[in-house]
């Protein structure tokens, strides 16, 4: 047997293994987020996915490791360095609106991070890992970073409740740089403004 021969029986499992942890990964999701975690089963996420539960449990071992591998986020944050410090609010909430379009990982991990404790801490984890380490670059005093970046996901998470998860007509409608500009001056202000009292 050849070397070529060999490496294409080992590569052969190794993309079969791939195609099977991407269509479980893909099932998981859109169970996730149409049922919410406590709903959401093993059995019901192995039958879409067209693989034996068995499965499941070997790549992830139980729901909440399957959780944690489905709703891996990188939001892909942008350098906020390379834009004027007072476009930073609005570079920041125009990331968030392409990243959230369309994006049914970041839809089911809010929709379960409302409902689940293990979906509100993979929420928290995801933004205080990504989002505090950025803000804490830009506001005038890095011990307040934890609060503005509170202040700055409350903006953000509250308009992907309303247009993403529970579809306010309202918010669905609107523009996103009718978005923009709403936000932005007040993601801005949480960002650079000073500290009220100061």
């Amino acid at each position: 047997m050849n070397e070529s021969t060999s490496a294409a029986r080992t590569s052969a499992p190794t993309r079969r293994s791939d195609t099977t942890r991407r269509a479980i990964l893909e099932a998981a999701r859109e169970r996730f987020a149409a049922d919410g975690y406590e709903r959401a089963t093993i059995r019901a996420i192995a039958q879409q996915a067209k693989i034996d539960p068995s499965m499941v449990m070997r790549y992830y071992g139980n729901k909440e490791g399957l959780f944690a591998a489905a709703v891996a986020i990188d939001l892909k944050l942008p350098d906020l360095c390379s834009v004027p410090r007072d476009e930073a609010g609005r570079a920041l909430v125009t990331h968030f609106l392409h990243q959230w379009e369309g994006n049914e990982v970041l839809t089911a991990l809010l929709r379960v991070g409302v409902t689940n404790d293990a979906g509100a801490g993979r929420m928290r984890g995801v933004f205080n890992g990504q989002l505090l380490p950025l803000v804490r670059g830009l506001c005038p005093d890095p011990e307040q970073a934890a609060v503005r970046a509170a202040l700055v996901s409350s903006q953000l998470l509250g308009l992907a409740l309303t247009r993403y998860v529970l579809c306010f007509p309202s918010s669905v409608g609107l523009h996103p740089e009718e978005i923009t500009a709403w936000l932005a001056p007040t993601v801005q202000r949480y960002l650079t403004a000073p500290y009220p009292g100061e």
